[in-house]
């Protein structure tokens, strides 16, 4: 990174409380360059675009602090993407829902509350509700995701038509069944004894749980909170 780029700190979602101590994100906080022209290179890589790998090559240029980018969870990939977009293009951020175009500041999010007793360790118990199964789990880090989408592309050339999206992301969340932590238990379980009402409860559970920002908005007064949508032009607003 060029010495004259201002740089600012990130508070993290997890507040590096699921990272281990001699981890440098246990820290719970990230340094991040501003984006300059150089870096909008990035965002117009076709060959980066095609490979679905453009957002996190931009994520990891602007990234001053020595980390292990696979290490980082999803909700604090999230909390840097957005802290991306303000450095890059400022916070206030326009987009069209329903049919009517909204503003949002996006130095308003707020981080979602987290806690976790087991400071230092990514896993968590959960009973599962309609058989009493007693499992753990972890919050999925971006290596994980890496994990996971090459299991799909590899079973997709095996069957073209499958699509085990969700059952493969299970096998990679849970970390034991019934304190037994062999892949092969796993994903036994996974295919043959985990009840669809069990995973929709287990799902929802460690969304509504895991550490992130919180990317919703009122549309109205009187209204729900609906998420923001993010899209290209999320990083490009004159797109």
């Amino acid at each position: 990174m060029e010495k004259n780029i201002p740089t600012e700190i990130i508070d993290l979602p997890s507040k590096g409380l699921l990272y281990s101590p001699e981890n440098p994100l246990s820290s719970g906080q990230i340094e991040m360059c501003y984006m300059t022209a150089k870096h909008e290179d990035i965002l117009t890589n076709q060959s980066y675009i095609q490979k679905g790998t453009v957002l996190d090559k931009l994520l990891q240029a602007l990234i001053v602090s020595k980390i292990n980018y696979n290490d980082l969870v999803t909700g604090d990939k999230n909390a840097i993407m957005v802290a991306a977009r303000i450095l890059g293009y400022g916070k206030d951020y326009t987009f069209n829902y329903d049919g009517n175009e909204y503003t949002v500041d996006l130095t308003t999010i707020d981080n979602k509350p987290f806690e976790h007793a087991n400071k230092g360790v990514n896993e968590f118990n959960y009973t599962l509700p309609s058989t009493n199964t007693n499992i753990t789990y972890k919050i999925l880090t971006h290596g994980d995701e890496q994990k996971i989408q090459a299991e799909l592309d590899g079973l997709k050339k095996i069957n073209a038509n499958s699509s085990p999206e969700l059952s493969t992301r299970l096998k990679y969340l849970i970390t034991s069944v019934n304190e037994d932590r062999e892949t092969k238990t796993i994903r036994e379980f996974v295919d043959n004894h985990l009840l669809a009402r069990d995973s929709r409860e287990l799902r929802k559970h460690v969304k509504e749980n895991q550490p992130d920002v919180d990317l919703t908005f009122f549309p109205t007064s009187d209204s729900n909170r609906v998420d923001i949508p993010v899209g290209i032009k999320f990083f490009w607003p004159d797109f």
